[in-house]
């Protein structure tokens, strides 16, 4: 089976297509807020399933980190409003430091297509 990757770079691809799974990198976004970077992100993730060839019907996962917990309601406010509700994914949220001090959410999703 083969691999397809979707904006490789030297350490990382944004996306990696086995099969009939697409798994994406942790997708952040900066703003002044989690609902606006939420909101960003969100985008992203919309973006990079449309090029593997699905959307967010489709996502299996996601996995959530928060710079801080405080943010929860923030990011589910922007979240519940994106989430396919006939098909919401298997999801954790924690938090933990992320890469840059300016990111307040990191998303990671895994999906279907096909």
């Amino acid at each position: 089976m083969s691999i397809e990757r979707l904006d490789k770079g030297a350490r990382m691809s944004e996306a990696v297509i086995h099969g009939n799974t697409v798994y994406l990198a942790g997708q952040v976004a900066e703003g002044p807020d989690v609902e606006s970077q939420t909101k960003a992100v969100l985008a992203s993730i919309d973006s990079l399933l449309a090029r593997a060839g699905t959307d967010k019907s489709r996502i299996l996962t996601a996995t959530i980190w928060l710079s801080d917990i405080k943010n929860f309601a923030g990011m589910n406010s922007v979240w519940d409003s994106w989430v396919d509700k006939d098909n919401p994914p298997a999801r954790a949220t924690s938090e933990g430091k992320l890469a840059a001090p300016q990111f307040l959410v990191e998303i990671i999703v895994v999906a279907a297509r096909g």
